[in-house]
């Protein structure tokens, strides 16, 4: 059986992906669950950047190997596919590295934008723990579990996704709208303490229904087996509190997907971005959990950042036309996310008055 490159790559680098993440678990060693102090978390944030900004420079000089493109006419049939409004020069050498350079590029940008938008994330993850009651020394192994379900489901989100958009051009102008609304609808939303009702939610109710479920924690199991109802197989509500996380991630990518798809239309950029970037905020989690409240202007530039992507993905057309590149897109998100940090930095949230 002849398998192609993209299968061979992809199998490469889910191993490595997972081989990291048991590494990042814990899974080599013999220690028990425990709470990740900042130090440990900032390691691994600067671990998965590292990673990420590797596999950049690996897309510089290797990318051709992700679509099998070792032929002038495999070049020009994936240009025709993905990367059409990209042009080329004559030469075959030349147009392949200018082909990698616009790939690692794409590549680079979508990370940066799955990578912020990810930071809403947190203050979700920090919402459903208090919620479930689930203590601080379990919230690791939950999160790298629950992340590595919803790769899963991304994968087949992004893939079907990109589908879509080679069958039907109009659905960008629909994602664009999308974001637009979601960006407004962030710029004008008051930050309130909301609950999250551990009955209704649907992850549970689904669980619940096609599941047993056990009425309290056992230590840091999923699974336990209960000797006094013959010997059932139960889940624990640690491992509900798994799939929460993993639903609760698909419908942020509900956002963040089609934005990162303004920026390319190949659906291997578009994944290898995503997982970097949900593989890298378990980390972010931890280093971020005890000072995420002083970037208070960080919500508001991730609303102009969703805004502009959906601006331009309604306007894709014109800004082609005009010469707006990849590397303008680069600039201003990396401007806009600068700012509202330098913001937050310089004119710190006042203190509410206890009354």
């Amino acid at each position: 059986m002849v398998f192609s490159n993209e299968i061979l790559f992809f199998g490469a680098f889910a191993v490595f992906v997972i081989f990291v993440m048991m590494l990042d678990l814990g899974a080599f060693s013999k220690g028990e669950s425990h709470i990740v102090k900042f130090k440990e978390a900032a390691i691994w944030s600067a671990i998965w950047v590292a990673l990420a900004v590797g596999f950049y420079f690996f897309l510089r000089h290797y990318g051709h190997l992700i679509h099998d493109i070792s032929t002038p006419s495999a070049l020009e049939n994936v240009k025709v596919k993905l990367y059409k409004n990209l042009e080329l020069p004559f030469l075959y050498e030349a147009a392949k590295i200018k082909f990698q350079n616009n790939m690692a590029l794409e590549y680079i940008t979508g990370y940066l934008v799955e990578y912020s938008l990810s930071v809403d994330n947190i203050f979700v993850f920090i919402l459903i723990f208090n919620s479930f009651g689930v203590r601080p020394r379990f919230y690791k192994k939950v999160l790298v579990w629950g992340i590595l379900g919803s790769i899963i489901l991304r994968f087949i989100f992004i893939f079907l996704g990109a589908a879509l958009i080679q069958r039907f051009d109009w659905i960008l102008y629909i994602f664009g709208a999308f974001l637009v609304y979601t960006g407004i609808k962030i710029l004008f939303t008051d930050d309130e303490d909301e609950e999250i009702d551990t009955q209704k939610h649907p992850a549970v109710r689904i669980t619940a229904r096609y599941f047993n479920v056990y009425e309290k924690f056992v230590s840091d199991n999923f699974f336990i087996t209960n000797k006094y109802k013959n010997n059932k197989i139960y889940v624990t509500p640690l491992f509900v509190v798994i799939l929460v996380i993993a639903f609760t991630d698909v419908i942020f990518a509900v956002d963040s997907i089609p934005a990162i798809f303004s920026i390319t239309k190949d659906p291997y950029i578009v994944f290898f971005s995503n997982v970097f970037a949900i593989m890298g905020l378990r980390s972010m989690f931890f280093f971020l959990v005890n000072i995420i409240d002083m970037f208070t202007y960080l919500k508001y530039g991730l609303g102009v950042l969703l805004t502009f992507i959906g601006l331009k993905m309604l306007g894709h057309t014109w800004l082609e036309e005009w010469g707006f590149s990849n590397q303008h897109s680069l600039i201003v998100i990396v401007g806009i996310l600068a700012l509202s940090i330098i913001l937050s930095l310089l004119f710190p949230p006042k203190e509410k008055a206890h009354s």
